[in-house]
């Protein structure tokens, strides 16, 4: 999965596009105008190949949403938690409206999901994660992540959680360092990989590593570690969906070697895509030197990714749905800072 320039397709865009390596696209604040263009991009890159390429987007709420005008300012996760915290049952009301919304609004434009929702636990020691975060408490991330999911899935958006097994324990940020996790396996077992494990159960469609080194478990970090993805996610608890490597290009990948080097061990530990973002020398050096790359497994899983029924944007702000859902996004909404790329 790589990005593309601008707001539509370049001849160069649609070469790279064709490369029989390519399963999808990831899109970026630079991709968006309106949802009138983000539909005409979006169709275009369907149209390139069949069956269609995949199109995601990190589109959470709170400080990491790439698209605003013409989209609704969704609140951070962790004011889902606070509103939890006051009233469970408004909790997780508002948690399954907020992911309906956050997913109808995309699918109305051609996305097919977004890299949501985020399941590390905010323990107030990572400042990445912070309030993209529910909430400190596993049990609680668990039953409004599975809420959100659910109005996810009632949008025809299939749901993507992170950063397996937990990104919250860590001061750095793994963009621009590389985290370190000292905690025994069984700490982190029975603390930040509950929601994880409870969500698989729920029917979690799809999983992202974290770019963390958990030094009692493994040197690698999870997204590069066969212990983490093929021992203790597949096998100990039975995750059948799609694992996305997190990016390629964040700073905590370069302990793994070149892009290559990255994207070869991310998919030898049992990730089903790699993620190369905003770097297209680094793209361009994956699908040059990768070599052939089959894995029937993961073909038959990234079928759940593509995004089902949607309404046009036109059809669905006419909604008493809607615009119930955004009138609950207003009131959660404070004035937020995003981190657009």
């Amino acid at each position: 999965m790589l990005d593309v320039a601008g707001l539509q397709l370049t001849a160069e865009d649609r070469e790279i596009l064709r490369h029989p390596l390519v399963g999808g696209v990831i899109l970026f604040t630079r991709n968006y105008q309106s949802p009138e263009q983000l539909a005409a991009l979006t169709t275009a890159i369907h149209q390139i190949r069949h069956p269609e390429l995949l199109i995601a987007v990190d589109h959470e709420g709170g400080r990491v949403q790439r698209f605003h005008d013409g989209f609704t300012r969704l609140p951070a996760a962790g004011a889902i938690g606070k509103l939890f915290s006051k009233s469970s049952a408004d909790g997780k009301r508002a948690a399954e409206q907020l992911g309906w919304l956050m997913a109808a609004e995309l699918r109305a434009t051609g996305v097919d999901f977004s890299f949501a929702p985020v399941l590390d636990l905010d323990r107030g020691v990572s400042d990445v994660i912070g309030d993209r975060g529910f909430s400190p408490e596993p049990d609680v991330v668990a039953d409004l992540a599975h809420a959100y999911m659910i109005g996810m899935h009632n949008a025809g958006m299939a749901a993507v959680g992170k950063h397996f097994p937990g990104h919250g324990n860590v001061v750095e940020d793994s963009h621009i360092a590389i985290p370190v996790d000292n905690r025994r396996y069984e700490d982190i077992f029975f603390d930040d990989i509950i929601p994880f494990q409870r969500m698989i159960h729920y029917g979690l469609d799809a999983i992202m590593p974290a770019h963390v080194i958990y030094k009692q478990v493994d040197a690698q970090p999870a997204g590069f570690s066969e212990i983490w993805i093929n021992q203790i996610l597949r096998k100990r608890l039975g995750f059948q969906g799609v694992i996305f490597s997190d990016d390629l290009n964040m700073a905590a990948a370069h302990v793994a070697g070149s892009f290559t080097d990255r994207a070869k061990l991310a998919l030898a530990a049992g990730c089903d895509m790699a993620l190369v973002c905003n770097n297209r020398a680094g793209a361009l050096e994956v699908l040059e030197q990768l070599g052939p790359f089959s894995n029937p497994a993961a073909q038959l899983r990234y079928a759940r990714m593509h995004g089902r029924k949607a309404s046009s944007s036109d059809v669905l702000t006419k909604t008493a749905r809607w615009q119930q859902a955004v009138a609950l996004a207003n009131e959660l909404s404070p004035a937020v800072k995003t981190a657009a790329t």
